[in-house]
């Protein structure tokens, strides 16, 4: 499935595990939207019709409607606006109260007992899970920060490796153990005067990494610039790959080369943009498939 069927997919699960399907909303004769807007008129902040519309996406004529029943069965009141005399305001009576109360509980309730058979640490992962959501379709997405190598990152740019190339291109696990090699031995015995990498994160997801290691002392190696799936065409590419370019030029190297594969079309375009140009291209057997090695070089 894509990501809009695995969404939709969610919505319907959701809706039949909450109920939210059926004509009257946990039993109480009102709909879902009823309860909502009671909901919102209970939260004890006065609010015009009209930012009660937009608060939850309500067509203003429907809004209009129901708002007049509530009025009429003694559950609404509306009151001028200090501020805009042409607004009214409107708030829950006391009768309001007494018949949004017992729908409040009654929903708390339901959620309970769908909550009761999940143990506290998995209550806090559906927890953290469902903040997500709201986060990534409300929120704007925090800025991409290129930092240093920091614990755990290793083990993260291993597994991601492995899982997207196995998945990409049907390398098997001797490319993971590559990996892991390369990273063991720029964690052991770095230059940091002359070496470093970079990962790119946004809040606490990681999204891509880049390192420069030294191959000699006036040849620099481009090494694990990996982008995840998510990052492709927003540009971390290029920044990461400037970054690197940018450092190994002030730190006195001469060139850089790079080790790639002719599969990997969109890294190698990358690369040619930038000026690298491919100086060998050998066929070979690598991690259980037919590859296409490529070296390639820029001057800095």
């Amino acid at each position: 499935m894509d990501t809009i069927d695995r969404i939709r997919a969610f919505n319907r699960f959701y809706t039949q595990r909450m109920g939210l399907l059926a004509r009257s909303y946990l039993g109480s004769g009102f709909s879902l939207t009823e309860v909502r807007v009671l909901y919102e008129l209970a939260a004890g902040e006065l609010v015009s019709a009209r930012a009660l519309a937009q608060a939850l996406g309500l067509d203003e004529g429907y809004l209009s409607r129901l708002l007049k029943r509530f009025e009429a069965r003694g559950w609404l009141t509306r009151s001028p606006d200090p501020a805009d005399a042409r607004r009214a305001l409107l708030a829950l009576t006391p009768a309001g109260r007494q018949v949004f109360t017992p729908l409040a509980e009654r929903s708390r309730a339901d959620v309970a007992a769908t909550l009761a058979d999940l143990s506290p640490e998995r209550q806090q992962a559906l927890c953290g899970a469902v903040e997500e959501v709201q986060t990534l379709l409300t929120a704007p997405p925090p800025e991409i920060v290129l930092r240093d190598l920091a614990i755990g990152d290793a083990g993260w740019i291993i597994e991601r490796h492995g899982v997207l190339y196995a998945a990409e291109e049907g390398y098997d696990a001797t490319f993971e153990a590559l990996v892991a090699e390369i990273l063991a031995g720029y964690i052991r015995g770095h230059d940091p005067a002359r070496e470093r990498a970079w990962v790119a994160v946004r809040g606490d997801e990681r999204l891509g990494c880049i390192f420069c290691v030294r191959a000699d002392d006036e040849t620099a190696k481009l090494r694990l610039f990996l982008i995840e799936p998510s990052a492709r065409g927003t540009g971390l590419g290029k920044r990461l790959l400037r970054e690197c370019l940018g450092y190994a030029r002030a730190r006195g190297y001469r060139r850089m080369v790079l080790w790639t594969h002719a599969s990997h079309r969109a890294a190698c375009a990358l690369y040619a943009a930038h000026g690298f140009r491919m100086i060998d291209e050998t066929p070979t057997r690598a991690f259980g498939q037919q590859v296409i090695d490529q070296t390639w070089e820029i001057s800095l």
